[in-house]
């Protein structure tokens, strides 16, 4: 098979300080077009990240140098790269905090590196879908709520609003159907764009996220406890 232009493909730095982890990522990133490079140091990674600018960041938590948390804390504060993390311990704690800073996903050590691959084209795929529309969408407005898809912009009685891309993409999905009760496994298959049942904190977190940065919105989204969510301009 002819190797494909490595200028059109995408990029995926994977992080992680057991040579064996990114060497079975490489793998099977590799065999499905990917192009991949390798850090072992949180401090690399972090110089890696804001000078090469990956498409994609597969993130461990346990690194040399800088720990997964702390690399995902600076860069955010400068890039939206999507960041998969990886943790060894099946603990809540990590991942949420993990999602807290900006993280867009996680895996559990072992993990199947065929999901690895699946979770990654999905967030690409997402991404790709905010990017390249062939026909603008209408713009949206409920309320002082105003959102702007096709240049995925959000604005809240005129001040602009800064959201990441699942923060966005969870927003225009609840704004869309407004009044519709969204339960968290439909917004995590819808906005995530794959099954990821049983991890429905991941879609609390966002919803603190949007809550936060949306203050003063009217519409509201609302809680409908033990079901989901929905935007109401009640």
């Amino acid at each position: 098979m002819a190797a494909a232009d490595s200028s059109m493909k995408d990029s995926i730095l994977v992080v992680d300080d057991e040579k064996r982890i990114i060497d079975l990522a490489r793998m099977y990133l590799e065999q499905d077009g990917f192009q991949v490079t390798s850090a072992t140091d949180g401090n690399v990674a972090k110089h890696m990240i804001l000078n090469e600018k990956p498409n994609l960041v597969v993130l461990d938590l346990m690194l040399p140098g800088m720990d997964g948390l702390e690399v995902c804390r600076r860069v955010r504060e400068v890039s939206d790269v999507p960041i998969i993390m990886l943790t060894a311990r099946d603990d809540d704690i990590d991942k949420i905090v993990g999602l807290e800073l900006g993280a867009d996903d996680y895996l559990t050590k072992p993990f199947n590196p065929r999901e690895l691959v699946a979770r990654i084209r999905a967030i690409l795929r997402r991404a790709d879908r905010g990017e390249m529309r062939d026909e603008a969408p209408p713009p949206i407005n409920i309320g002082n709520l105003h959102i702007d898809a096709q240049r995925r912009r959000v604005e809240v009685a005129g001040r602009a609003v800064d959201l990441r891309m699942k923060e966005f993409d969870l927003l225009k999905t609840l704004a869309n159907n407004k009044g519709v009760v969204y339960s968290r496994d439909r917004l995590l298959e819808v906005v995530w764009g794959y099954d990821f049942a049983g991890e429905t904190r991941t879609v609390d977190v966002h919803i603190a996220h949007l809550r936060h940065k949306l203050r003063g919105m009217d519409p509201t989204i609302d809680t409908i406890w033990g079901v989901g969510y929905k935007l109401d301009d009640r």
